[in-house]
């Protein structure tokens, strides 16, 4: 309701253009429930020539009064009052969105770290075995076995702060837990550098705020829980950034304008799902990781449950939460620094498939992210460029063998021709094919079987097998035998694989081989620089540069010499732990630290 308190005169009638400006500084204040205001200040009503022609208080929205009331108060037409209350609206409409934006700021903003939480998570960071610490970690918080997918999720999660973020992908059955996977990984991150959604409409990507995911992981619940935002997340992760225009209403004049909205990234994608069939381009950008679905696994996971009913799991959830705001600590302590592998012309990777292309970087970016997360325990270098200065660290040939073990595992998986699932159930149809053909006195090829046999012997469900049979047919892993006028459908098996290999993937370099073609090349250099003569052979066959002899304009290095092993005192040699550390010919290395900070620049800046 609006009610007036004029002078007491009687007030001649506004000119229909009569201007009515409407004072609302610091007129109203926000209540502690959302969208509520409430006016304890006057608001001035002024004509074209700036005399008052009354005072308004104005009261919660929810109760104004029609204009018409307004209007004899103030003498004024009711189509002024209308224009004007509307614009109040919006002007307290915005005022809303902005407190709830600086609060959220605040929020973000107000987390501190006293000296002992600082300490510890440097600690923590600084320890020589911090990959094996933080599987254990997150064994600690509840999580049994998936050391390789735990480890694999913690440094996609980690590699949020680089240029190209990592996206993950949980696919397993019902009830596996690719969701514990999931939370338990995102539980250690920040709750500031995390956003989580159960799903999303087909533009909700577009209208987050420009920074709102800049360097943040998105989480969502289920992958079909955003397939009508499928498109925008392939471009985010791909393109690092939104850009939509749409139509909208101008605020002063209520006219249909064009607006353009913008997110930008990078952002780190984090999905789980139980389909089978996956959108094949959102699947070739993701690391996909598989639940352990084995019997074993779930005897494992029931003594678990079974151990948080006693006091010693009641005693596990405060450890629990120890090590939660530890790890967040730590994460908080992680600077976005540029990566600098000194060994990525000796690497190699599968190059017969097209989107190989995609799963190489991944392995790149897998190497960084290592690299990132030990930052603590090497030297963080700086290098000048065209007067931009540039900090990085440097990859070691220890990060080059944690990243290649996970590859093996995780990539050899991705880029199967099957789903894991898949895979699984033909394993087992090996084992129960050939089980029947020593029962029967045959061969395995000559075993018939029904889906019912597949059932009782693995213990699927029927909708399952469907789906997979259906899959094994048509890749012609599985061959058809009846079926039709009523006849029993029979299977048989036309694969003989080896099933005793572990995950591997081809093209991988050895990481035996590139550690001690480095011990040569270490070994040539301080010949070389014994002798005192100056030679680029040694350091040329581990990172061959075209032009190595030419020195990058403008261009400084600040710091000590690098080492040429790449290995800082924390890491583990395997040649020598205790090897004192000798220094090569600074005139040596000087040419080839400024190759490799040229070509930081020049990739990452």
């Amino acid at each position: 309701m609006l009610t007036c308190h004029g002078s007491g005169k009687t007030q001649p009638a506004f000119a229909e253009d009569a201007l009515v400006r409407i004072r609302t500084q610091e007129a109203f204040h926000q209540h502690r429930e959302p969208g509520a205001f409430r006016f304890s200040r006057t608001v001035s009503v002024h004509d074209r020539h700036g005399g008052a022609r009354g005072e308004c208080l104005r009261r919660p929205a929810a109760d104004l009064r029609p204009a018409r009331v307004a209007g004899t108060g103030l003498a004024c037409e009711q189509s002024v009052i209308k224009r004007e209350c509307g614009r109040l609206l919006l002007l307290l409409e915005q005022k809303q969105d902005e407190a709830r934006q600086s609060e959220a700021t605040d929020n973000r903003t107000a987390i501190t770290m006293n000296a002992d939480d600082e300490a510890a998570a440097l600690a923590l960071l600084k320890s020589p075995d911090l990959a094996a610490r933080i599987t254990d970690d997150l064994a600690a918080c509840g999580v049994v076995g998936e050391s390789t997918n735990l480890l694999t999720g913690y440094l996609a999660a980690v590699s949020r702060k680089l240029d190209k973020p990592l996206a993950v992908l949980i696919q397993s059955s019902s009830a596996a837990g690719k969701s514990s996977l999931m939370d338990a990984v995102l539980g250690l991150m920040p709750d500031e550098e995390r956003v989580q959604y159960s799903a999303m409409t087909g533009q909700s990507l577009y209208y987050l705020g420009e920074t709102s995911l800049q360097h943040k992981i998105l989480a969502i619940a289920e992958e079909e829980g955003v397939r009508q935002a499928a498109y925008a997340l392939k471009l985010l992760q791909s393109d690092g950034s939104l850009t939509i225009a749409s139509t909208g209403k101008n605020e002063q004049s209520g006219e249909l304008v064009t607006r353009e909205y913008s997110v930008q990234g990078p952002v780190m994608l984090m999905l789980t799902t139980t389909a089978i069939d996956v959108d094949e381009e959102l699947l070739n950008r993701c690391l996909v990781l598989t639940v352990n679905e084995s019997r074993e696994q779930t005897q494992a996971i029931h003594a678990m449950q079974r151990h948080g009913q006693t006091l010693e799991g009641l005693l596990a959830q405060s450890e629990k939460q120890y090590l939660t705001t530890l790890h967040q600590n730590a994460q908080r302590l992680l600077r976005p620094l540029k990566v600098v592998n000194p060994y990525a012309h000796q690497l190699t990777f599968l190059s017969d498939k097209t989107r190989t292309r995609r799963d190489h970087m991944k392995y790149l970016t897998l190497i960084q992210a290592v690299a990132l997360l030990h930052q603590y325990q090497r030297e963080v270098k700086r290098a000048t460029h065209r007067g931009q200065v540039i900090e990085y660290t440097e990859v070691t040939k220890a990060d080059i063998a944690l990243a290649t073990r996970l590859a093996h595992e995780v990539l050899g998986r991705t880029l199967d021709e099957m789903p894991p699932q898949t895979r699984k159930l033909l394993l087992l149809i090996q084992a129960m094919v050939r089980e029947m053909a020593g029962r029967q006195q045959c061969l395995p090829g000559e075993v018939r079987f029904t889906r019912r046999d597949i059932r009782a012997s693995t213990g699927w469900s029927d909708s399952q097998l469907k789906n997979h049979c259906v899959r094994l047919v048509e890749m012609e892993y599985l061959l058809l035998h009846g079926g039709s006028r009523g006849h029993l459908l029979h299977y048989e098996l036309l694969w003989d694989g080896d099933n005793t290999q572990a995950p591997h993937l081809c093209g991988l370099p050895d990481v035996g081989e590139l550690i001690n073609a480095a011990s040569k090349t270490e070994g040539s250099e301080r010949k070389s620089a014994s002798d005192g003569v100056r030679s680029g052979s040694g350091q040329g066959q581990v990172c061959p540069l075209s032009g190595t002899e030419q020195t990058a304009p403008g261009l400084t290095v600040q710091g000590p010499e690098p080492q040429p092993d790449g290995l800082n005192e924390n890491a583990v040699n395997s040649d020598n732990p205790q090897a004192p550390h000798h220094t090569t010919a600074p005139h040596h290395h000087s040419d080839n630290h400024h190759n490799s900070a040229f070509a930081a620049a020049v990739t990452h800046g």
